[in-house]
Formats: structure tokens, sequence, C-alpha cells
């Protein structure tokens, strides 16, 4: 088992997410940056499934029951074994009552702890992943808090030849972002100048970030003028309440922008201008407040082949790995 020392900021327990429960109000949910997830399990021989720690600005203070090997990726991030400094984005041999501790976020927000075998805490609703609103899955549907016992499973993988990922696998964490989008359901309630400003204009990511959204500053857009129909609030933005695509982007008085990420809830009464496509949702939650962001229109069959490219440049980290 890992001992919880110290808990962090917000350490959850994620793994790919819960798909197929939206309908029933239960969002997808799942590490917000799945590749550097994927890439942390890659480092430790555990299948892609295996669920992880996700830690949030100020990382936890873990203490190894027995011996047992882990790997950080994610944010950059100081990563210190009894307090001696040891690297991000490569296999870590722990033994009996070492203890795993973090310094200074230098980028990003969030970065995940893989563990060979994965924390073997309960499934609900098919997934591990932590849903602190509905409160299920992870340690009893919270984060970790000081004294829990995280149970580590086994994997029946070999570890990989490499015990390092190579810099040019890295996901990078910049400052500024171009986030693709394919526009709709509901951008012709916006007027020309409106969409502009969302496609032209420069965007800055508020402190007002977590894993429902992030929300944005920027110049605004420009609603039409219309009649609310019958069931819709008086907010421009309003609309008869509708599902939530995951990456939708809303516009509540026409100011800053929201753009829906893993725990979203699943729909309500605001029009969804457009939706930041699935192979930039990593990118998305790379983001730090401050981040200056362009939203860039693409069709769909741009945001498919993304989405197949995405695919094809972890599967050649993962294969770099041996």
């Amino acid at each position: 088992m890992l001992e919880v020392v110290q808990p962090g900021l917000q350490t959850t327990v994620q793994d790919e997410g819960r798909p197929g429960y939206y309908s029933l109000g239960f969002p997808q949910g799942g590490s917000m940056d799945q590749e550097s997830a994927r890439l942390a399990n890659a480092l430790v021989g555990n299948e892609s499934s295996a669920a992880v720690l996700e830690c949030t600005y100020i990382g936890p203070v873990l203490r190894a029951a027995v011996s047992m090997t882990v790997a950080v990726a994610g944010a950059p991030v100081d990563v210190l074994v009894n307090g001696e400094p040891r690297e991000e984005w490569t296999r870590i041999d722990l033994e009996a009552g070492d203890t795993l501790s973090f310094g200074m976020i230098q980028g990003g927000t969030k970065y995940w702890i893989a563990v060979r075998g994965g924390i073997d805490v309960p499934e609900a609703l098919g997934s591990r992943s932590t849903y602190v609103i509905g409160a299920i899955g992870g340690v009893g549907g919270r984060a970790v808090a000081a004294g829990d016992e995280l149970p580590v499973g086994t994997s029946a993988l070999p570890l990989p030849a490499a015990d390092a990922l190579d810099a040019r696998h890295r996901p990078s964490f910049p400052r500024s972002q171009e986030l693709r989008i394919v526009r709709g359901l509901y951008d012709h309630l916006l007027t020309d100048e409106g969409i502009r400003r969302l496609v032209e204009e420069e965007w800055t990511l508020t402190p007002t970030a977590d894993r429902m959204g992030l929300r944005y500053d920027g110049p605004g857009v420009e609603w039409r003028e219309r009649e609310q129909p019958f069931g819709a609030g008086q907010d421009p933005s309003n609309i008869v309440d509708a599902g939530y695509a995951v990456g939708s982007i809303q516009i509540p008085g026409g100011t800053q922008p929201i753009v829906l990420h893993r725990d979203a809830v699943s729909g309500g009464g605001y029009a969804m201008v457009a939706t930041v496509i699935s192979a930039d949702m990593d990118l998305l939650a790379r983001a730090a407040p401050g981040t200056v962001t362009r939203f860039v229109p693409v069709s769909m069959d741009q945001a498919l082949e993304a989405r197949r490219q995405r695919t094809a440049r972890i599967d050649a980290a993962v294969a770099s790995l041996g």
C-alpha cells in the first residue's frame, strides 16, 4: 500500500473515466490529461486503464509500505524521494519506508503518479475515477486525506526496456495555446461580430479553472437580439435546457467563455457556441491561469484526423519505451 502522509491540495484517484453514463448525469471523468496519465502508466508497465493519482499544484507526501515502482508525468515539478531529487518522466524504485514528495510546480497545474499495478480501489460504474460532486469512485468518492492507505494492485505486463521517456515524446506546457474547435450547436445565436471575436481575438485563462470547466477572460461576444423561448432564462446566452458535449464552450452574459471539461454537468440552459475537439482536450488540461488562448475553427474531417494523429503520437511514445 501507499500511505498518504499529507494529501496535497487536491489529489484524487483517476483512470480513463466512465463513459456510457452521461445520460444519467454522470460525466466521463478520468484523468484530465489522458496522454500524461497513459505515459506515466507505460513507464511502470501498467495497462493504460490502471488508476493513477492526479495531483493539483501542491502534491502529496506518500510513504511506501513495501518496495514498489512509480513514475511521475505531467506538469513540470520537483520530485523528491526521501528529500533527494529524482527525475520526472522516469521510472523510480521505492523501498519500504521511502517517502515520495514534491516541490513547486513550474508550469501547468496537474501531474500524475503511476504505481506499478495501479491504485486498486474498488470500481464504481466501471471506473476507479473519483467524481467528487457525485461522491463516487476513488477513496469514498473524495480526494485523498492524511492517513489513507491506498491499495496497490499487480501488473501482468513486463517493465519496458527504457526507464525514461525521451524528451521528444513528452508533452509541453506552453503559456500560449491554439485550441481547435468545431463551431455549433448554437453559434447561429451570435452576430457575425460575435463569431469574429470568438475565433480571431485572444482569450486569457482565469484562475477559475477546475475539473468541471475553465473560464476565460477576453473581449466578449455579441448575441443576436431575439425573443427568448418559453423555458429559457433572460441571459442572452440562455436556451431551453440541452445536453452538453465534453469540451463545449459557453459564454454566459457574453463575456467570459467557459470550456467544459471531464467533470462537467451533462446538461443545462446555456448555449454551446462551439466545442473543443477531443484531440485538444489534453492540451486544454495543461493550461495554467494566464495562458493566452486562441480558438481556431476546424472542420469535422480535420477534427477526426487530429484524433487519429493524437492516437498515433501516443502509441509511438509508448512504443519508444520498448
